[in-house]
């Protein structure tokens, strides 16, 4: 057995992963084998191991300097892909850069340099202006979701850094739309296409919601009523919308988490942790959620207002029926509201009287210690089991990262649990632990 392959073995045993599916495996031959490719594959799909596997391999461990870029539009997806790339345990470096979080903290993080950094184009061109990493080894570059990161305005830096890295043997762009356009800038000569964009689409189902007002708050509650306790997203266009249907949210006691630009970024991570480990079933959300972000199998989407292009529907529409999983998307409208046009016509559901959704079982506690203090998952259940009496089916999703944790734990064992195991120490660190509200 080559060592590539035994060492693709170790990561995906890691992962908890039995095999790679059919687009995974085409897109680690066509970068192997390509030194340009562009690879359209849907939300959800596994992008991310699809080239984070064959960029792993193309890595020299004796080079001590950045040998490989991954450019994405949001915050949140650099931090899920330094996640999914740290819980790989290829033994390489591996530090993500955005906006929000400090820069001196992003020197210090540079100045032993990863193998692998991923980061914002803001951020990124602005440690590339300052001179903080050497970009004389980089040899990779990864443009992930690259036509979001031109939308959101990003052009003139993504042309910045890539003017910088004079380099460069290999690139990969990925988009989860057909009407990417690949700015000239790239550089681009013969690239080998991938097109995985037709296999999930028959998943989804289409449906309109009729509200017989113009204010639709009522009749969202009712839908919500309607479709029972199932994880979804309600998208909405803008901040002020989602801060009034929460308040309304709130008033019915319907628990929801919200997601949007105008929140801070812990805020943000918080709303998705929770959302994640069911917390929260749902999620109010602008299209920052439609995607780049780390969310489980949704069964349900509510558009309660429509995006004002065709591609934006698909992508939010994206999130549900994700990889041959079924899911449907309803198109909440007024009576009178006529659609655009590229609005399919949807079959009209007819909205049951039902009760209020349950409230989740689960609640999120926050634990004062991380990756960086060498505590893992099996630390945390360890302690939780043992030290705080919690039975297997007591504790949920614990999600680690560099300086803390969230784990989900059975409400009625939160008051205990935190009295028998606040204040102990793990791995020589006494952490605490707490709810978080």
């Amino acid at each position: 057995m080559s060592k590539s392959i035994k060492n693709q073995k170790n990561i995906l045993a890691k992962l908890n992963i039995a095999e790679l599916n059919p687009m995974q495996e085409e897109a680690q031959l066509a970068i192997h084998s390509n030194n340009e490719v562009v690879l359209l594959s849907p939300t959800g799909s596994g992008k991310t191991l699809a080239f984070m596997l064959p960029l792993i391999a193309g890595l020299k461990p004796e080079v001590k300097e950045v040998q490989a870029l991954v450019i994405v539009p949001t915050r949140e997806l650099a931090i899920q892909i330094e996640q999914v790339t740290r819980d790989m345990g290829s033994g390489f470096k591996t530090n993500a850069v955005y906006g929000g979080q400090s820069f001196s903290k992003d020197k210090l993080n540079l100045a032993h340099p990863p193998a692998i950094l991923i980061g914002t184009p803001g951020r990124l061109a602005d440690h590339l202006r300052r001179e903080t990493f050497s970009t004389d080894e980089v040899r990779m570059l990864v443009l992930d979701e690259f036509d979001k990161s031109l939308e959101v305005g990003f052009e003139a830096e993504m042309s910045e850094i890539i003017t910088l890295l004079p380099d460069l043997k290999k690139k990969v762009l990925t988009s989860a739309t057909m009407h990417a356009s690949i700015p000239a800038f790239v550089g681009l000569k013969k690239p080998a296409v991938l097109n995985f964009l037709g296999e999930s689409e028959s998943q989804l189902t289409i449906k309109t919601i009729v509200s017989p007002g113009k204010d639709k708050l009522e009749t969202l509650v009712q839908a919500l009523c309607h479709i029972g306790n199932e994880p979804g997203i309600v998208f909405c266009n803008y901040k002020e919308s989602i801060d009034r249907i929460s308040n309304y949210l709130s008033e019915k006691k319907i628990a929801h988490g919200c997601f949007h630009g105008g929140m801070e970024q812990v805020d943000r991570e918080r709303a998705l942790i929770k959302f994640r480990n069911g917390t929260h079933q749902l999620l109010l959300a602008t299209d920052l959620a439609a995607r780049g972000i780390d969310v489980p199998e949704i069964r349900f989407i509510i558009h309660y207002q429509l995006p004002g292009r065709s591609h934006e529907f698909t992508h939010r529409n994206g999130r549900t029926a994700r990889m041959f999983s079924d899911g449907t998307a309803y198109i909440l409208k007024w009576a009178e509201e006529s659609l655009p046009e590229f609005i399919p016509d949807a079959e009209i559901e007819e909205l049951t009287e039902a009760p209020l959704p349950q409230d989740s079982q689960w609640a999120t506690l926050m634990i004062s210690g991380g990756r960086k203090d060498k505590i893992s998952k099996g630390d945390l259940a360890g302690l939780f089991f043992k030290q705080g009496q919690l039975g297997k089916d007591h504790l949920g999703v614990i999600e680690l990262k560099q300086d803390c944790a969230f784990a989900a734990v059975h409400r009625s064992k939160v008051k205990q649990l935190i009295q028998l195991v606040d204040n102990s120490k793990l791995k020589n660190k006494k952490v605490r632990v707490a709810v978080v509200d």
